[in-house]
């Protein structure tokens, strides 16, 4: 077993005024070389985004750019002639493939939007961009892990052109699970939204990262009321 962790406080941070975002691996003016990426997950930025501000149009190619709203309302606008707001509750995914222009703006003026942008590699270049977005209300559970992300368009949740699987999961505190790998030649990068949490003995606070490879299986528990997500992915 091999793991590494990434605390909260140790995240790169940039506050623009209207963004205040921090990073778990390097992105724009926060670098460093011992974070560029775990495996083929690139990107893991927690944003805060003021009332009625947002990104402008931008580009993105060969990236499948998963977004998850924490709080607030999202408005998603794209090249591909998409419009729409997601929602705590929903997953959005974007494959950029060959190319696509986008912007996310705060849909609301009385209050911060905060959500999680997470990029992935792709596992081939230059795809047909796609996008979608589902509720994942209807699949939510207390106390077990439930799937919002595979590799596979008739599974559970969104898909990616990527052997990934994403997990989220609300716990009680004292609760506990086994998480079984899908591929064991994957590796695990968990992330804590709230609460304090113990993967393989180790123990997690809000917003610490925490990789984990070369197992086939490990033991979760919440040390208090906590929700983390869980992100599957290549590891070479």
């Amino acid at each position: 077993m091999k793991t590494i962790l990434h605390q909260s406080e140790t995240r790169g941070h940039a506050n623009h005024g209207w963004l205040d975002s921090h990073h778990t691996f390097s992105f724009a003016n926060y670098y460093n070389p011992e974070r560029m990426h775990f495996g083929v997950l690139r990107v893991l930025n927690d944003d805060r985004v003021a009332p009625g501000k947002g990104f402008g149009m931008h580009p993105h190619d060969n990236m499948e750019i998963i977004s998850i709203p924490l709080e607030g309302d999202l408005e998603h606008k794209d090249s591909m002639g998409n419009k729409a707001v997601i929602k705590e509750g929903d997953v959005q995914v974007m494959s950029a493939g060959t190319g696509v222009f986008h912007s996310e703006h705060n849909k609301n003026t009385n209050k911060e939007v905060k959500f999680l942008q997470i990029w992935i590699f792709p596992n081939a270049k230059n795809l047909t961009p796609r996008y979608d977005q589902i509720s994942i209300r209807d699949v939510e559970k207390e106390n077990t892990f439930y799937q919002i992300l595979s590799p596979n368009e008739d599974d559970q949740g969104v898909w990616i052109h990527q052997n990934a699987w994403f997990h989220l999961g609300k716990f009680e505190a004292g609760k506990s699970e086994t998480y079984q790998l899908k591929d064991a030649s994957n590796g695990v990068y968990a992330f804590v939204l709230d609460g304090e949490v113990e993967i393989a003995g180790q123990k997690l606070n809000k917003r610490d990262g925490f990789g984990i490879w070369d197992i086939e299986s490990f033991q979760f528990k919440a040390l208090e009321n906590s929700r983390i997500l869980l992100m599957e992915i290549p590891i070479n």
